[in-house]
């Protein structure tokens, strides 16, 4: 709020595609989607419809000795577009809800398995999975976890394999085995007690969008069938497409135990999250004993009109060919972007997909305020973490957009 005297914030009165419009009539194209949410656009016609016709129908039923279609059409078809055997699914609000259950459900499942000892976590240094308590004691971003750290479990973390921390001359692929090897050495001395290990499969977002090749995910999955824990694949940021791939793990070719999904999920309109998971562990809370089911709740899980979102925006990826629209649109992107590659001031120009980064060389104080109020001036939503720059376009951007949104970056990085 301090920040607000200085910026204050603008007030949005209407969005159109990748555009968002103030008060004053100002328009700024919304390069991170709103947070990482939004993937075909402010006001698509097609969302709206299908909320439309379902608010007409059903707003919300909670989940509890009731069911609606629109819940059970979209676990269908979620279990079937996800890698693997991930049959079931259970359904929250947010990002972080969604972690929070498939940490319940990892430590639940092995107290119900004879292995009650399995009581701890590991996740990745620099890696982010949300801020309620318990996924906040899972993420190794100082600034969200520093001031509740008596109020957090304690968890192990491992090297990250964002290859920006490799050594000079160290490939992205070598390094992220030397990752892998690390995370090895961690669970042949600790799995007795671990139940799980939590990533951002390919990229982790919240330091940047620090990205890492897919052979450290195919790895973490073979070492944890060795050593008999659970695999928890937090795709909330990199779901649906934004990778490159419908789901990051399909580029390493792997099926973790729980998927968490949200964001994009309902093509960023309304709040909605779900875990996906195998019948082994579905099988184990299937019991006529109450204390032995798997008791979590969220008032508005499965919310009708959210699903309804949710099923149009599978519609529009499947019926739009968006993934492989995306990787045109990937390759023009990366040529407009070169100039900003070229700038003397950016280093580690990368991308993934849909998403594109790179840090500026010796930012001077208060960078981030800075490059986001002079991308305000651009017309441009745009907003860095730390000295890191980031790019999340909906996927709907044309390429008048992309030529307008590259040049505003490289006069942005000039002016500052």
């Amino acid at each position: 709020m301090k920040h607000h005297e200085a910026y204050p914030p603008v007030l949005i009165t209407r969005g159109k595609g990748i555009w968002l419009h103030d008060a004053d009539g100002k328009r700024y194209l919304d390069t991170i989607s709103s947070w990482w949410v939004n993937l075909f656009g402010h006001c698509n016609p097609r969302i709206n419809a299908a909320i439309i016709d379902q608010l007409g129908k059903l707003e919300h039923a909670m989940l509890a000795g009731l069911a609606h279609e629109p819940v059970v059409e979209l676990s269908a078809r979620l279990s079937t577009i996800t890698p693997g055997d991930l049959s079931h699914c259970f359904y929250a609000s947010d990002g972080a809800s969604a972690n929070e259950i498939a940490l319940k459900m990892s430590f639940h499942y092995w107290q119900q398995s004879g292995f009650p000892q399995k009581t701890q976590f590991v996740n990745l240094q620099n890696g982010y999975h949300g801020e309620t308590l318990g996924a906040l004691s899972v993420t190794d971003v100082p600034i969200f976890r520093q001031v509740y750290a008596p109020l957090l479990r304690p968890a192990h973390v491992v090297r990250t394999p964002d290859w920006r921390f490799a050594e000079t001359g160290e490939t992205p692929e070598a390094y992220a085995l030397r990752a892998a090897a690390e995370l090895e050495k961690h669970l042949a001395e600790h799995h007795a007690s671990t139940a799980a290990l939590i990533l951002e499969p390919l990229v982790q977002g919240a330091v940047g969008m620090g990205m890492y090749h897919p052979v450290y995910l195919q790895r973490a999955r073979e070492i944890c069938n060795t050593y008999r824990v659970h695999l928890i694949a937090d795709e909330i940021a990199v779901g649906f497409g934004r990778t490159g791939t419908l789901f990051a793990c399909e580029q390493a070719a792997v099926t973790p135990d729980f998927m968490c999904l949200a964001k994009g999920l309902s093509g960023g309109y309304l709040p909605l999250s779900v875990v996906l998971t195998n019948d082994t562990v579905y099988q184990t809370f299937y019991n006529d004993q109450a204390s032995r089911a798997f008791l979590h709740s969220h008032s508005h899980s499965g919310n009708a009109l959210a699903c309804r979102a949710a099923l149009a925006t599978l519609d529009i990826i499947e019926q739009d060919n968006v993934i492989e629209m995306n990787r045109h649109k990937a390759g023009f992107l990366n040529q407009c972007l070169q100039p900003v590659q070229a700038h003397p001031s950016v280093r580690h120009f990368r991308n993934c997909g849909m998403i594109w980064a790179f840090e500026v060389e010796n930012p001077q104080p208060d960078f981030t305020h800075r490059f986001a109020q002079a991308g305000l001036k651009h017309q441009l939503l745009i907003r860095p973490m730390g000295n890191s720059v980031y790019i999340m376009p909906p996927y709907i951007i044309n390429e008048e957009e992309m030529v307008l949104m590259s040049q505003a970056i490289l006069n942005i990085l000039n002016e500052i």
